[in-house]
């Protein structure tokens, strides 16, 4: 009550002056610690989300240049893979009848009626000379004598 009556034994025009600093020293005070500190974080938020979008730009174009070397490794190492098991056909004397990369990395091999022991040299330069891995094999008997059908699954261990 103390305050009131002092306020109150102030005369209009003081009292119109006290209410306006009251109000303005309010204004003031919201204004310090609310808004200020609202609008500093919000910039620094920006500033945040600015450094976060090129951190991901670069992000972004590192995996999109990983992706496009990996893709062309798997590429290349189908292709050399491929090459190397045509290249032994030949040398074999070897017919092949389907060669199919999977998307594994692994490329399956498919003969029909071709001589085992060659089938046999065959496989052992594969793995022995070339490195590579037979994964599993399917050889049945074929039609003819010593004639085999064999379907070959190989992959690069490396």
């Amino acid at each position: 009550m103390m305050l009131r009556d002092w306020f109150n034994g102030r005369p209009r025009r003081e009292q119109l002056y006290l209410l306006l600093m009251s109000l303005g020293f309010g204004v003031w005070v919201i204004l310090q610690l609310i808004i200020l500190p609202v609008s500093a974080q919000k910039q620094q938020m920006a500033v945040n989300n600015e450094r976060a979008a090129e951190v991901l730009t670069r992000v972004d174009a590192k995996a999109t240049r990983l992706i496009a070397l990996r893709s062309a490794a798997e590429s290349s190492d189908r292709s050399s893979l491929t090459a190397a098991i045509s290249r032994i056909s030949k040398f074999e004397g070897l017919l092949v009848r389907r060669l199919q990369p999977n998307s594994r990395g692994e490329v399956q091999v498919r003969f029909e009626a071709v001589n085992y022991d060659s089938l046999v040299k065959w496989l052992y330069r594969l793995e022995v000379t070339e490195g590579l891995l037979v994964i599993d094999a399917s050889i049945v008997r074929s039609t003819g004598v010593g004639g085999v059908n064999a379907t070959i699954r190989v992959a690069d261990p490396r």
